[in-house]
């Protein structure tokens, strides 16, 4: 009984859409095997998820999806995971004296939803003043791109971008919005395809009235080209 209640409690987190943490939860032995070690382990896995569903992976159709899971997994929508895949970041200094707010907008968003392992897409938008020291604008595209390669929620995505930016800036005036959809919620449960999931996390003088409303409304111009 204690551990159904345990069930029905973990459950209603995830529908819920609760975290647990700031920092991404890994075991101290998450480094432990290769990833190639891990591609076998989870091809297994895979299978046995498949046959127990009744698929025939005798099937030439089929018969190579455990192993392209497996490789996906690792390689991409998890590569996050991997600290060796983090960005360097190079900072230079800002001799042109630029003193106003650097806005990075409409930054792509592909990350899965740690809850029901489903698909998060959306946009990111993240700017930040500098305090003599910028960084290289795809170095912020990529920063996006390695926290969203891994299980998330959408809040830790976002303050995890903010974190990373403040300590490679060497400044608190940083600031990221992501508006999202989820596909937990747009393609299984409510099953609402409309709706989207904003965050946002401000530091320094990003949390003052006057700069943030400066930063939402760049990010709401309608750039074409």
């Amino acid at each position: 009984m204690k551990i159904e209640n345990n069930i029905e409690q973990f459950d209603s987190l995830g529908d819920d859409h609760i975290g647990t943490s700031s920092n991404t939860p890994l075991r101290n032995d998450a480094f432990k095997l290769s990833n190639e070690e891990k591609i076998d382990i989870i091809k297994d896995d895979v299978r046995h998820i498949m046959e127990t569903l009744g698929l025939d992976l005798t099937d030439d159709s089929l018969n190579g999806t455990p192993n392209r899971v497996a490789k996906m997994f690792v390689n991409e929508i998890f590569g996050g995971l991997d600290p060796k895949r983090k960005p360097s970041a190079s900072t230079f200094e800002n001799k042109y004296k630029y003193g106003e707010m650097l806005v990075e907008k409409n930054i792509t968003v592909y990350s899965t939803c740690e809850h029901h392992l489903l698909p998060i897409v959306g946009k990111a938008h993240i700017a930040y003043i500098s305090n003599g020291t910028v960084v290289g604008l795809s170095k912020m595209n990529r920063i996006v791109d390695y926290f969203a390669k891994r299980p998330q929620v959408q809040e830790r995505l976002t303050i995890q971008v903010v974190k990373e930016l403040q300590e490679v800036l060497g400044t608190q005036d940083v600031a990221c919005v992501v508006d999202a959809k989820h596909l937990c919620v747009n393609s299984r449960g409510i099953r609402d395809i409309e709706s989207s999931t904003v965050t946002s996390e401000f530091g320094g003088k990003f949390k003052e009235e006057a700069t943030r409303r400066e930063f939402l409304d760049y990010i709401k111009l309608d750039t074409k080209f």
